[in-house]
């Protein structure tokens, strides 16, 4: 018997490698399995320490090096935000929250004013522990009349600055992309963003004291390795900043991250723990200081379970997941490495992109309008289903209605979808599938549309599937449908489409489920439903259709 422990087998090449993904792909191009990004950036289907070695050119270790050396040790704080209809709600969710593991009182959207009388109970708060206020409402601010522990730490973020006096550990300098990140800044975008914001900023200082009063403000988002290389590669393009201004060893810079609203959706609301629970790890992983965890019914008002599930998210983490047992978890990974080495190498480039239009006052109108174009490819990817949002443009419920109720604004991608479920209800339409052919042939297509449709919340009536073209074509006309799809093969609509259109009742909307080669849109058919069709625009050309149809 061979004994395994002697047998040596020889390491294959990346083009032996490629060689046998080729193979198993059975006709298709090998470039198939690259996947290009929002950012640009193309995502290969196989990293290796070569091809690593090869993209930063010998620099793995001053990456790595420089990523450890700008982050400060120990775990992640856990920032979980209160909430509250009057001040003594806030401060009382504060404190069993921290109770139960909060770190830092956390103050954002409340739905009070902030009266003398709030602030006064606010500042005995923040006295006894660190906080970090998103300031939603610059009234919030004078609370540090009422602080009495002056050495308090803190962070005041906000896309504007605010002086703060006499309190050596507040950070009130931030580079905020969150705003940037809601209205559809790519990773590249926040970061160079980041930068430029900084630069602006230190204006009127040195570096030494800039750098004890600064920190960055990201929301994360849900491609797991892009938030983690994200957070990294701020950590490297800090570096660079500071060498320009001639710092060669400057301190640790402070990051605090909060999960995203912008995959959120007022549908299926519970898969929104899911992304917030995704989003929290990628950024604990990347290496935040901070990470507040949203709740997953924030959208419409967070109650104190869904509070409570949020904090417990990041507790999870810190607490089992034994991932802060490692300084740098991703660190040496060949796929996140080299994906923080391209955004470090883009975002620095649209950061001097920035500076040369002036920086990023001057330059706003310019990042605004990229911010728009990367809102709407975002927009058209969500709509055509190559970006998935569970419950809401897939897997969706059509029974579900949409909450009237809003808490939070932010742009969502989600909104297009919840908004046609909305006009469906307000407008509804009576909608019929008509399977054509064998059940084992038809039900492909037929789920497919069924799909489709339970995005605006349509429940369709699906009849029996019949070969029979007489009994096809006698169920369209006496169909009391406004919209009828037929489901069927290629071949078997090509050959009966002319009898199926002549049994068409002229009020009934008739689409064809698929894409063909011949187009009988001229011969009476409405249009066709298949996959990767823009589902908001088809779905609102229909209701549309149907008004004209009915006048």
């Amino acid at each position: 018997m061979t004994n395994m422990r002697e047998v040596n087998f020889e390491k294959p090449s990346y083009e032996d490698w490629k060689v046998a993904a080729e193979s198993a792909l059975k006709g298709k191009p090998f470039e198939s399995l690259l996947t290009k990004t929002i950012e640009g950036i193309t995502l290969e289907p196989l990293y290796t320490k070569e091809t690593l070695f090869e993209k930063l050119d010998g620099k793995l270790e001053e990456q790595t090096s420089t990523i450890r050396s700008m982050k400060t040790e120990g775990a992640f704080g856990v920032a979980q935000a209160a909430y509250g209809n009057n001040i003594e709600e806030f401060v009382a969710q504060s404190e069993e929250s921290i109770k139960r593991g909060n770190e830092f009182v956390s103050i954002g959207k409340v739905n009070f004013n902030w009266t003398d009388e709030a602030l006064q109970k606010l500042g005995t708060l923040l006295s006894n522990h660190p906080f970090r206020i998103n300031v939603e409402d610059p009234a919030v601010l004078n609370v540090f009349k009422y602080i009495e522990n002056k050495n308090q730490i803190g962070y005041i973020q906000s896309n504007e600055h605010y002086t703060i006096e006499g309190f050596p550990n507040v950070r009130n300098t931030n580079a905020y992309t969150v705003d940037a990140h809601y209205n559809g800044a790519t990773s590249t975008q926040e970061l160079a963003i980041a930068l430029a914001q900084a630069a602006d900023q230190i204006k009127d200082t040195n570096f030494e004291d800039f750098e004890k009063k600064f920190f960055a403000s990201f929301a994360v988002d849900t491609h797991f390795f892009m938030a983690v290389s994200k957070i990294r590669a701020f950590r490297v393009l800090w570096k660079a900043f500071a060498k320009a201004y001639g710092i060669e060893k400057p301190q640790p810079v402070k990051i605090l991250t909060e999960t995203s609203l912008r995959s959120f959706s007022k549908l299926d609301v519970y898969v929104n723990l899911l992304r917030a629970g995704n989003e929290a790890f990628s950024a604990v992983i990347g290496g935040a200081d901070l990470v507040t965890v949203h709740p997953h019914n924030i959208l419409t008002g967070p109650t104190n379970q869904s509070v409570r599930i949020a904090r417990n998210v990041a507790l999870v983490i810190k607490e089992e997941s034994q991932v802060t047992r490692v300084f740098d978890p991703a660190g040496g990974s060949y796929f996140i490495e080299t994906l923080t080495n391209e955004l470090v190498k883009d975002a620095w480039a649209y950061f001097l992109e920035i500076q040369e239009a002036g920086g990023y006052t001057a330059a706003k109108s310019m990042i605004d309008t990229d911010l728009e174009k990367s809102w709407n490819e975002r927009i058209e990817k969500v709509q055509k289903r190559k970006t998935v949002l569970v419950g809401t443009n897939n897997y969706a419920d059509p029974t579900e209605e949409v909450p009237s109720e809003d808490f939070v604004t932010v742009n969502r991608l989600a909104e297009p979808f919840e908004n046609l479920r909305i006009a469906f209800k307000e407008h509804p339409m009576n909608v019929q599938i008509i399977p054509f052919g064998q059940l084992k042939t038809t039900k492909p297509r037929t789920d497919f549309v069924k799909g489709v449709l339970a995005t605006a919340g349509i429940e369709p009536e699906v009849t029996e599937p019949s070969t029979d073209i007489s009994i096809i074509q006698q169920t369209l006309k006496n169909s009391t449908a406004d919209y009828v799809i037929i489901s069927a093969t290629d071949d078997d609509l090509t050959e009966n489409i002319d009898a199926i259109l002549a049994a068409k009742p002229a009020t009934v909307i008739l689409d064809a489920a698929g894409k063909f080669k011949t187009d009988w849109t001229e011969r009476g058919l409405n249009s066709y439903v298949f996959a990767g069709i823009n589902i908001y625009e088809k779905l609102t050309g229909v209701q549309a259709s149907m008004k004209e149809v009915q006048r």
